[in-house]
């Protein structure tokens, strides 16, 4: 899709500043790039001062940057989109210029659909999809290539679902809701009970329910079981990286932040605005604390609680970072001692 800059600047809440009285800055925005990749219709953003030049120079058709960078610009052909928070408004931006424009409406010929499911206006069904009984899609939801969508799932409207996703029966998905390719949601939980007499492991029942609400979206491959009895819920605005691993009865809060290989056991709460890094293993009842903040590697024992309001932990088992740091220090300092009295030696 092509916008003109006054329509990008509304979107993105910026104020335009044109500089070039010869009228030779109405482009069309159909793009945004880095600097050195940037074409005539593509926007570029800045906010390292070091940067400004480059962007002057490139071929890009707009700059977004901030008021403070915006005023040391006396002279330039290339129109200024200015705002408090370039990144954040480039991000809007791209998501403005990357709606589809033509896409497939409807069902694909080889997709399966059973007559009892129902469809919203302007919903896309991919080649070889398999939507089961009683499933409800909402509005403009877009369903990829080969996904297979379990009875009575329900999604609400402009959800986005890459290729090969599949979704097990009973689970709801709010609005807006976008799962990367290969991901499993509502699987059963991992839980066993251990007979006391033979050492058999009996399966706990897996019969809750997973619900993700609005603008969640979760990464590619990773996997969300549903609730044993109660239900697994993802809180809206919460993204999820790939590979990552949700438990079953696992409560996520608003606005979390998850990256790649995360592993969270069972029964688990993640309250809102929490920030989990790389590879965090999060044992099961474990409760983390609204604003917390782990770092990458971070081993959180069972039934552990951290608190939050911007505290960062590190380590394992996860401690907060300053205890982390001392620890750390005295283990080198130790090992330096040990190794300064071996050469005495």
């Amino acid at each position: 899709m092509k916008y003109s800059l006054q329509e990008v600047a509304n979107t993105i809440r910026a104020r335009l500043r044109v500089q070039d009285t010869q009228g030779h800055t109405k482009p069309a925005i159909d793009g945004v790039a880095s600097i050195a990749s940037a074409s005539s219709t593509d926007l570029v953003f800045i906010e390292n001062p070091k940067f400004l030049q480059a962007a002057l120079a490139s071929k890009a058709a707009a700059i977004i940057l901030s008021h403070s960078l915006a005023e040391s610009v006396t002279e330039s052909t290339k129109p200024l989109l200015i705002c408090d928070h370039p990144k954040l408004a480039f991000a809007r931006a791209a998501k403005l210029i990357a709606e589809p424009g033509e896409r497939q409406l409807g069902v694909h010929p080889s997709a399966i659909v059973h007559k009892n499911a129902k469809l919203g206006l302007g919903a896309a069904v991919g080649a070889l999809a398999l939507i089961e009984d009683g499933v409800t899609i909402g509005m403009r939801t877009r369903i990829g290539a080969g996904c297979r969508i379990g009875a009575r799932v329900r999604m609400g409207n402009d959800c986005v679902l890459a290729p090969n996703v599949t979704i097990y029966p009973e689970v709801t998905l709010h609005d807006r809701v976008t799962v990367h390719a290969g991901a499993i949601l509502g699987s059963d939980g991992f839980g066993y009970v251990r007979e006391p007499d033979t050492g058999n492991y009996q399966k706990f029942p897996q019969q809750g329910r997973l619900e993700v609400h609005d603008d969640v979206e979760i990464g590619a491959n990773t996997t969300i079981d549903r609730g044993a009895l109660d239900s697994t819920i993802i809180g809206s605005g919460t993204k999820l990286d790939n590979l990552i691993h949700v438990g079953h009865n696992v409560l996520i809060g608003q606005n979390v932040i998850i990256a790649a290989q995360t592993g969270i056991s069972g029964s688990s709460v993640i309250e809102d605005n929490v920030i989990i890094g790389g590879q965090v293993g999060i044992g099961n009842h474990v409760t983390i604390k609204q604003g917390a903040i782990l770092g990458s590697k971070c081993g959180v024992l069972s039934g552990k609680t951290l608190q939050g309001n911007g505290q960062v932990y590190w380590g394992i088992p996860a401690r907060p970072i300053k205890e982390h740091l001392k620890a750390m220090a005295l283990l080198s300092r130790m090992a330096k001692a040990e190794r300064d009295s071996k050469n005495e030696t």
